[in-house]
């Protein structure tokens, strides 16, 4: 089988590159030909874990290629997948500029029957809008060309997405053709050999499917803030109430670690579209309206807790940031809580040492030189009034807390992620503040 994915950004990479590595025949497309020229030579623009050496593996057995236009590869594929960007615009709803143009040079050069998948997320109506759009441009060419689209929302998280893909737990495709259900049912086949995982249901269900999970997971997150917040008044420990609301099956224990907030490419997006969705229909999501406005204040949390030990003024302090990635395993820094904690120290006059493993060029390429560079964790540490640990990276989880003690000129740390132990910290002569204890 043949396919062509357009968008060679995280989602269409990771597609693209998995499909390969199950025999089939790929071609991602991209606009940008520098972008195309580096990976034609196997180098990947993103930071996954295991991509770049699939990409290579699946260059050299000639089973994935790059090219610039849509239209070269059009005789021969079956199924054309859309991953391309989806920004925000201003008003919050989902800008589908890139989703449409994409549409109109399938249109142009459909020349037999092809399925045209939306793979990018996009708002309830979309595929009516693109069905549309393809039909109106086959009529002014004058010929009648079978086509079906459909939705194949997906669930990729960053820094597992290669394991996602190749192992979902879900693969969602909505169609209104057995035709087409019947060719994507064997393009996923390898992926699930039982086929219990494979969900058919109609468009405007699977398009509405990505954004009400991403929504569900993130009020789970700021429902957890909220109460660590409310642990901290009244002497609760969040930890505990979380294994104990946890251990309901109903609830579960996902997503119900507390934190300096979310960030990334999908939940910030999503609740913001399906919030504006929503407005358009003429209904108020209340619920995620609180879950934004929740999700925003936390990520100052770490500042104010800093306030608190200082106050506002941080003029001839300086303060030590491990994380800059909105989350661990990845270089993704839109919506990441650090960028706010770091606007709020500069604006407070404080001098900010920051080290991330794998985030620093992505961190300079949006703040340039505001802040400092610093060769390793310990470097960054070094003369710092406090530390605040903002991504949950496995090599701050034990850092030597002799080097740190000996290093620091202040031996406060501010944990935004919960993974150090109180205790044993002021043990060894620290003072540690977390979140909901």
């Amino acid at each position: 089988m043949n396919i062509a994915i357009v968008g060679t950004g995280y989602v269409g990479l990771v597609s693209g590159t998995c499909f390969a590595e199950m025999g089939i025949d790929v071609t991602c497309i991209d606009i940008d030909e520098k972008k195309i020229a580096e990976l034609t030579k196997g180098k990947i623009p993103i930071y996954e874990p295991g991509l770049d050496e699939m990409v290579r593996r699946n260059i050299e057995a000639g089973r994935l290629h790059f090219a610039t236009d849509l239209a070269t590869v059009m005789p021969e594929v079956e199924v054309v997948f859309s991953a391309v960007g989806t920004p925000p615009d201003e008003d919050g709803s989902a800008d589908l500029q890139y989703v449409m143009a994409v549409a109109e040079t399938f249109a142009r050069n459909l020349n037999k029957y092809a399925i045209l998948v939306t793979k990018s997320t996009v708002p309830v109506g979309t595929a009516a809008k693109v069905k549309s759009a393809i039909s109106k441009i086959l009529a002014e060419r004058g010929v009648d060309i079978e086509f079906d689209v459909a939705s194949n929302p997906e669930f990729l998280k960053e820094g597992a997405a290669i394991k996602d893909f190749m192992s979902p737990d879900r693969v969602v495709i909505g169609t209104e053709s057995d035709r087409a259900a019947k060719v994507l049912t064997r393009l996923y086949k390898p992926f699930m050999l039982s086929g219990e995982r494979l969900i058919f249901t109609d468009i405007p269900s699977a398009e509405m499917i990505k954004y009400a999970a991403n929504s569900m997971l993130a009020t789970r997150i700021s429902f957890m803030n909220d109460i660590a917040n409310l642990c901290e008044l009244v002497g609760a420990d969040v930890n505990m109430v979380r294994k104990g609301i946890g251990a309901d099956t109903r609830i579960g224990r996902k997503f119900l670690y507390p934190g300096c907030g979310y960030g990334g490419s999908c939940f910030p997006k999503d609740v913001k579209a399906l919030i504006k969705t929503a407005s358009q229909a003429g209904y108020d999501m209340k619920v995620l309206r609180a879950v934004e406005e929740v999700n925003e204040s936390q990520k100052s949390i770490l500042f104010d807790k800093l306030v608190q030990e200082f106050g506002p003024d941080l003029s001839g302090r300086t303060v030590a940031i491990w994380g800059l990635a909105f989350k661990p395993e990845t270089d993704d820094m839109r919506e990441a809580p650090s960028l706010v904690i770091i606007e709020k120290l500069l604006k407070a006059g404080a001098k900010v040492n920051v080290y991330d493993p794998v985030a620093m060029t992505e961190c300079q390429r949006k703040l340039g030189n505001k802040v400092n560079y610093a060769e390793d964790m310990y470097a960054a540490a070094l003369d710092a009034d406090a530390l605040l640990v903002v991504t949950e990276w496995k090599q701050f989880r034990m850092p030597s807390l002799t080097a740190l003690r000996q290093t620091m000129a202040n031996p406060l740390i501010i944990d935004g992620r919960n993974i150090y132990d109180r205790e044993y910290l002021e043990e060894k002569g620290f003072t540690y503040k977390c979140i909901g204890k």
